[in-house]
């Protein structure tokens, strides 16, 4: 997710005039509650949603987002794929604690803003950093995506917060914990769907697959039978899995780069394949993941 400032957007229409609301008259604004500040979810001074009319837009959205990033969103009772999106914003509204703020504008009974902020259609969410727009989308998106969206937001707006748990992931994460490979297959296949390329669900599928390939086998014969058959591929390859599945995935790196090298053909690539796959587990930041990546490249060129 880019950076919401200089992310292209809807904005390339045009900029969008606030001037005629900032004189709006100011009153409270009702304000939907997360838990008590302090507990989990909860938000800072209790507020995480609140609903905005034109006469509360300057002090509710404009001036507030000043100090903490405001999210507008324009809905109406009548809109159904509002009715899908709006309940995510305020869970995670809710879960942001304060971190940033969910406005939420009835487009019938506040058309003035509508106007202003030229939606055409709902719903439609702009973000707002320092009294001015600084992204937008329209439409129902995925969680995951969401989720990226208000991150760039938060850091638009200079706000620093931990990314919060995963729940999809902590299920996936939970079911390969259990045993239960193939409702952990599919748990990170669906994130995969909805978040491609997302580097935990990535890792968590290859340790799926690393956990299929050792079940079953004596980690003592295997590493023995390798240590006996150097050029048997299959035995090299279930050597390295277990090595990995022992903590000692820098010597399993070292023996599948050993083994490219002495490869050629379908079995080098085979050899390739499964060592990038265990390289998916510790994921690229591990210093010997790049070390060993290093060293495939080497080898192969």
């Amino acid at each position: 997710m880019s950076d919401p400032r200089i992310t292209s957007s809807i904005f390339t229409r045009g900029a969008v005039d606030l001037s005629a609301l900032r004189g709006a008259a100011s009153t409270p604004a009702p304000v939907k509650a997360g838990p008590p500040a302090g507990t989990p979810g909860g938000a800072v001074g209790g507020v995480s949603v609140i609903d905005v009319t034109e006469a509360t837009f300057q002090s509710e959205v404009l001036e507030r987002s000043l100090t903490t990033p405001v999210v507008v969103d324009f809905w109406a009772e009548w809109c159904q794929p509002c009715k899908q999106l709006s309940p995510v914003l305020e869970r995670l509204a809710v879960e942001g604690g304060g971190a940033w703020v969910l406005a939420k504008v009835d487009v019938d009974a506040n058309p003035r803003i509508a106007q202003m902020f030229r939606v055409q259609g709902i719903p439609m969410v702009y973000a707002i950093v320092g009294g001015q727009p600084v992204d937008a989308f329209s439409g129902v998106v995925p969680e995951a995506q969401l989720r990226q969206w208000i991150q760039a937001v938060l850091k638009a707006g200079g706000v620093s917060v931990a990314t919060p748990e995963d729940p999809r992931l902590a299920e996936a994460d939970d079911a390969l914990m259990g045993g239960d490979l193939d409702a952990a297959e599919r748990a990170y296949r669906k994130i995969l769907a909805e978040s491609p390329a997302d580097p935990a669900a990535e890792a968590g599928l290859a340790q799926v697959g690393l956990a299929r390939r050792v079940a079953g086998a004596d980690p003592q014969a295997a590493l023995d039978a390798a240590a006996a058959t150097p050029d048997d591929v299959d035995a090299q390859l279930l050597a390295a899995d277990i090595e990995v599945l022992s903590g000692l995935a820098e010597q399993a790196y070292q023996r599948l780069v050993a083994l490219v090298r002495r490869t050629a053909g379908d079995d080098r690539e085979k050899v390739r394949q499964h060592l990038v796959g265990l390289f998916t587990i510790a994921g690229p930041e591990d210093p010997a993941v790049a070390s060993a990546r290093r060293a495939l490249a080497s080898a192969l060129f």
